[in-house]
């Protein structure tokens, strides 16, 4: 077994008992001097490069079943390792890709399912066929494994991720009425918008992904895709059955951050759908409440809120729906009595849109509703409802839904959380249309009436206002709330509670002319904590970005983040791979078109915890060479830019966040488990690399496989005395007879007898330095000599010798050592077997077959 130049674990000493346990220590010993022979001729250690400019890749393999042992036996795992060092030079990522195929595949070793690691930032890749590779493990098909990196750095021991550019106006695919986006980072750090249309039809198309980093739709479309119940890939056409409501809302599952959780109207029932961003993919659907109902009628739902570990929602009933995020389960006693009015829930009109929204402050849930008369069972003005999730109830004064507008003839789209100056939530409010103005209506967490920000007042009574972005930097917390109608074709109100007034410095309110003409028609907006913009969608189907100082848009500003764990980089158990952390930097960008006094650096732990501010150096890097990788094993370093241009992102140009640590090469690992056909006598692989310096190869490493238990030859011997009177009867090949006995008197008292010893080797494999044992006629054993005898053949040794005196009892074996055994395997030794020459003493003897 070829291992790792590193110094061996203690663990690795052979623990196990092998089929020949007196053949161990020989195997022990000779683990050792193989493996000191096989580092001085460079198999398994480090391969020189053929020169400072070409990336190199070292191959080594590890026996994970029998730690430390020279050789493989039939059915063990071994633990391959390839080490990958990138020579290119300079800033710019480039792409590179190490390809291992799987020598003996399906006959000499199995690939191991689940066993291949790439480094972080790499894409793993399996094949069955050697050529075309898939992002799915092929399990024990595989022939062949890949990892890919598209920004593959010099020295390979860094992590890039690209930096989020000024998000311009982005049409989406088809037009469309997506509502608000939900931002994804993917395991790359390019960052998507994805959003789902609201009011849609079970079997209309209605999701759709845009890459922002790169400016356009996100591969797996074409987009929109519908949407089902289903789980499995993303299907196309008007294939979906699952509808949208009017005001979704929408849940990133804490335990899976790639699981989007959105309301859900299927044709029986309201309840959670699930999205996988990542895989492209229906995850499921969990029913909370079957459609319909008398005489209030469960048609269709709100958004989704979560508090601790559950998602509640409110169905046109008023009901609170809830369901537990770790089981997917609807909560015990769930649907819950109902805390608001009933809206648009008369019996037998399936899919009527529920009016109103949904916030939470702390362990309460609020809902606003809107039961307007010709679609309520029972119509009467605006009002707000609060569920204390810690009792399951209606909260402590609010016994009854609180009123929030004169008459039925206001309506709301939202429900929001109140602030004090300290940014403290201390209040619910809701905004309704249908009167002269924007009338906003708030109370206090216990019921009581509360002051309500005047930012909205302003507004004609036929501007639709939503729920707003609430957003708490240390500048203070501020609301964001898209608008559109009558006269306004789309505009953003921010109100600063830390004032208690309109955003300064930001327009009251804020149109976006360079959108589509200002018809922007606001539904939604999602603030990117690392670009610090806030990225808009609306009822015109168009994407784009808001900066939360000044209202402009596009939001000149970038971002990235980059967590780093050097320890995800190895992964063949070994240790001291690490050095050091040493630095970030920026690349692709003219740091002239950087604010650096406006921007900023952080690192902190993986929790959030910060562990630096060191800042930007004039040369875009930050310093991490004080952070003590022992103490941070992961860190997270966030760049937040305010840019003068967006022209360094322009033409295909994509700057990126670099940052680096100091250690060896990284690594891709993967097992295999050498077949149980005694046939494979050896097991081998090489690595293949290609990157900017070129195409290069990995030393080739082979492991010699030693035959197990089930894989030993079976060897037995057959010793006979010619009984002929004829010489040439007894000759080599002759006819004999040959017996166990000689015949009474045929050698007389004196003469010479004829012996003849039959090796046979009944398989499953070859025998190897075959030698045979005969005490009494040693010119037998130098008849035989030392020969190799094939599974499921025999052969055949003729000797003499002069007898002195009879009877003679003449007993013969075969010592062998297994095909493929180990230098210093001892020999096994067969069951022996004896012929006698007879006299007229024979009688004497105890003779035969033995």
């Amino acid at each position: 077994m070829l291992r790792s130049p590193r110094p061996s674990a203690p663990n690795r000493q052979p623990t196990s008992t092998r089929p020949s346990a007196a053949v161990r220590p020989l195997r022990a010993a000779t683990a050792v001097l193989l493996t000191i022979g096989l580092l001085l001729l460079g198999l398994g250690a480090t391969v020189p490069a053929a020169a400072d400019t070409t990336s190199t890749l070292e191959k080594s393999v590890r026996n994970a079943t029998h730690p430390g042992a020279a050789t493989a036996d039939h059915g063990d795992t071994l633990d391959w390792t390839v080490r990958y060092r990138n020579a290119t030079t300079g800033d710019t990522p480039a792409p590179a890709s190490v390809t291992d195929r799987i020598a003996g595949a399906g006959s000499a070793q199995t690939y191991v399912p689940g066993s291949l690691k790439v480094p972080p930032g790499w894409t793993a890749g399996w094949s069955t066929d050697g050529t075309t590779f898939g992002t799915a493990d092929t399990g024990a098909a595989t022939t062949a494994v890949r990892a890919q990196n598209s920004l593959a750095l010099a020295g390979g021991t860094s992590l890039a991720t690209l930096a989020l550019g000024p998000v311009k106006p982005t049409p989406q695919p088809t037009g469309g009425d997506g509502f608000t986006p939900v931002l994804h980072r993917t395991a790359s750090g390019e960052i998507e918008s994805w959003n789902i249309y609201h009011h849609a039809a079970p079997t209309a198309p209605q999701v759709v992904c845009i890459n922002l980093t790169l400016g356009q739709p996100c591969a797996g479309g074409p987009w929109p895709r519908p949407l089902n119940t289903t789980p499995g890939p993303l299907g196309s056409g008007a294939t979906g059955n699952i509808g949208s409501p009017l005001t979704p809302q929408y849940v990133l599952d804490p335990g899976n951050p790639d699981q989007l959780l959105y309301p859900a109207v299927t044709a029986s029932a309201v309840g959670v759908g699930c999205l996988d961003l990542t895989a492209r993919a229906n995850c499921g659907f969990v029913p909370l409440a079957t459609m319909g109902g008398s005489p209030s009628s469960a048609n269709n739902l709100a958004g989704l809120v979560q508090v601790g570990d559950n998602l509640y929602g409110v169905p046109n009933t008023g009901q609170v729906l809830c369901m537990t995020l770790a089981t997917r389960t609807p909560c015990a006693g769930q649907p819950f009595a109902p805390i608001v009015a009933a809206n648009h829930d008369l019996p037998g009109t399936p899919a009527a849109l529920y009016l109103g929204g949904l916030t939470t402050v702390g362990s309460r849930v609020f809902a606003s509703s809107s039961p307007q008369g010709g679609g309520s069972t029972v119509s009467g003005p605006p009002a707000l409802g609060c569920f204390d999730t810690a009792t399951a109830t209606t909260c402590a004064g609010w016994t009854t839904p609180h009123t929030a507008g004169p008459s039925s003839a206001y309506y709301t789209y939202n429900a929001f959380a109140a602030y004090n100056t300290a940014g403290q939530a201390d209040g619910v409010c809701t905004s309704t249309a249908g009167g002269p103005n924007v009338l906003t209506t708030c109370y206090g967490l216990d019921g009581s009436a509360h002051a309500a920000p005047t930012s909205l007042n302003s507004l004609a009574g036929t501007t639709l206002t939503f729920s707003p972005e609430t957003v708490t930097t240390p500048a203070g917390t501020r609301s964001y709330f898209p608008a559109w109608g009558g006269s306004l074709a789309g505009g953003t109100i921010c109100h600063d509670w830390t004032t208690a007034a309109p955003c300064a410095g930001f327009p009251l309110p804020a149109t976006h002319p360079g959108v589509n003409g200002g018809a922007t028609r606001d539904y939604g907006y999602t603030y990117d904590a690392t670009s610090r913009c806030l990225i808009g969608l609306g009822d015109a189907g168009y994407l784009f970005s808001l900066d939360p100082t000044t209202g402009a848009s596009p939001c000149v500003h970038s971002g990235a983040s980059v967590t780093l764990k050097p320890a995800d980089f190895y992964c063949d158990g070994s240790s001291g791979n690490i050095q050091g952390y040493t630095r970030a930097r920026l690349t692709g960008l003219d740091l002239t078109h950087v604010d650096m006094a406006a921007s900023r650096a952080t690192v902190t732990d993986p929790d959030g915890t910060v562990i630096a501010t060191p800042g930007l150096a004039a040369d875009g890097t930050v310093d991490l060479t004080g952070i003590d990788p022992a103490a941070h094993p992961s860190i997270t370093v966030t760049a937040q830019l305010v840019l003068t241009t967006a022209g360094d992102f322009d033409n295909g140009n994509h700057p990126a966040l670099v940052v680096e640590y100091k250690g060896d090469a990284p690594q891709i690992c993967f097992k295999t488990t050498v077949t149980a056909n005694c046939t494979a006598t050896s097991v081998g692989n090489t690595a293949t690399g290609t990157d900017p310096t070129g195409t290069f190869t990995s030393n080739t490493v082979t492991t010699a496989v030693a035959p197990g238990a089930a894989c030993q030859p079976q060897v037995s011997v057959e010793k006979e005395i010619c009984g002929s009177l004829n010489p040439h009867d007894c000759a080599p090949g002759g006819p004999g007879p040959w017996a166990k006995n000689s015949p009474v008197g045929l050698l007389g008292l004196l003469g010479t007898a004829h012996w003849r010893i039959t090796v046979s080797n009944a398989g499953p494999v070859d025998a190897a330095t075959v030698t045979v044992n005969d005490a009494t006629v040693p010119a037998c054993r130098q008849a035989a000599g030392t020969f190799a005898l094939a599974a499921g053949s025999s052969r055949q040794v003729y000797c003499d010798s002069l007898l002195l005196a009879l009877p003679v009892k003449n007993t013969a074996s075969a010592s062998f050592v297994a095909a493929n055994s180990p230098a210093g395997t001892a020999p096994t030794t067969t069951a022996s077997s004896s012929a006698v020459a007879c006299s007229l003493l024979c009688i004497l003897v105890v003779g035969g077959k033995e």
